[in-house]
């Protein structure tokens, strides 16, 4: 039970280190990458912590299994390193007694990695392209922020506004606003002091600029025309309505398997196959953490990192093969893991062996 009690807290306390570490880096690169985003103007300033969040959401089962792998790595190669392993072997605790505390603390965590690779992932892509979808879908006023300028959709104007306020449900009220244009080869540049939008009976947007002026001229030309008006509508230019493509990612798990398309089938072995690593990386990390205390400390370190590449990307590489034709399904989504559970059954005879010669010894 002390033993028990002593492994369920350290690979506890390990875990929510790395995975507050792990959570913190992928924030922080997803908000960088998204900034920049919202700098280039390719997507709003307000988009910024949705997608943010949808991003996370997608990110977290990988997240979660690499926690689970380094938090056991971490915590049994401590154990080896301060001779508390040589104390339990004394006691007559084998290195299979391990997988009992492993096994205990990985479940839970498997579950969630399931739920996620399952339905919340899919569902998270899922609004992060209708969300992204509906910004784009946008008219040229609701795409403005005050005190900025900012490019229409099509790129054939340039706006800018003092203010945007919706007043008594009558639509957009614009202050200050400038707008340059170029139509049929001729450059137009327009200040009013105010505005708004109106729709018409056919549906058609507009934005009405009242007391203002506008200066036309050909590209190149010294001259030009001004022009004053007290009212000057102009058509918004609005997106049309498109369905979002239909990707493999974002349908439900359900839909997947009555799809029997082979990229279908691909993205089911990656959801399938991302619990299976997480459990079967729980237990590698058993005989992987193995440290001579006399040697170097980062030997197990790195082998067990070059494992959980290579496990990942032969993950990678099946469900490619998968997706383009290559491989059955059948075979592709068992293969991996059994080979992976093959090296485990290797790895745990090796240490056994050595913990047998150990015994002999004493």
């Amino acid at each position: 039970m002390i033993f028990l009690r002593a492994a369920q807290r350290e690979f506890a306390q390990t875990a929510a280190a790395v995975f507050v570490a792990l959570f913190a880096i992928l924030l922080t690169t997803q908000l960088i990458r998204l900034l920049g985003q919202a700098a280039g103007g390719r997507i709003t300033s307000e988009a910024v912590a949705a997608l943010l969040g949808f991003a996370a959401l997608n990110y977290l089962p990988v997240l979660l299994s690499l926690t689970l792998f380094i938090a056991i790595l971490l915590s049994l190669s401590r154990v080896y390193r301060d001779s508390e392993m040589a104390i339990w072997f004394s006691a007559g605790v084998p290195l299979t007694a391990w997988m009992r505390p492993v096994l205990r603390f990985a479940l839970p965590i498997v579950l969630v990695i399931a739920v996620l690779a399952l339905f919340l992932s899919p569902w998270a892509l899922g609004k992060r392209a209708e969300y992204q979808d509906r910004m784009d879908q946008r008219d040229d006023v609701a795409r403005v922020s005050p005190g900025a300028f900012k490019e229409s959709a099509r790129g054939d104007r340039v706006f800018f506004v003092e203010s945007v306020a919706d007043q008594d449900g009558q639509g957009d009220q614009v202050k200050n606003i400038f707008i340059n244009s170029m139509q049929h080869g001729r450059l137009g540049v327009m200040a009013a002091a105010q505005g708004h939008t109106e729709v018409a009976a056919n549906g058609d947007k507009f934005i009405v600029l009242t007391q203002g002026r506008r200066y036309e001229a050909e590209a190149g030309a010294a001259e030009y025309r001004v022009m004053e008006f007290a009212r000057y509508a102009m058509r918004i230019e609005t997106r049309e309505n498109r369905d979002i493509d239909i990707s493999p990612k974002r349908m439900t798990t359900w839909e997947l398997l009555l799809d029997a398309s082979p990229a279908s089938r691909g993205e089911l072995l990656w959801r399938i196959g991302v619990p299976l690593s997480a459990l079967t990386l729980a237990l590698l990390a058993i005989p992987l953490s193995f440290v001579n205390p006399r040697a170097g400390r980062t030997n197990n370190l790195l082998f067990a990192l070059l494992t959980f590449m290579i496990y990942s990307n032969l993950l990678s590489v099946s469900q490619a093969w998968v997706a383009q034709g290559r491989l059955p399904f059948e075979i592709g989504v068992w293969a991996v893991h059994l080979l992976m559970f093959i090296t485990l059954l290797l790895l745990f005879w090796k240490r056994l062996a050595v913990f047998s010669v150990w015994r002999i010894w004493r």
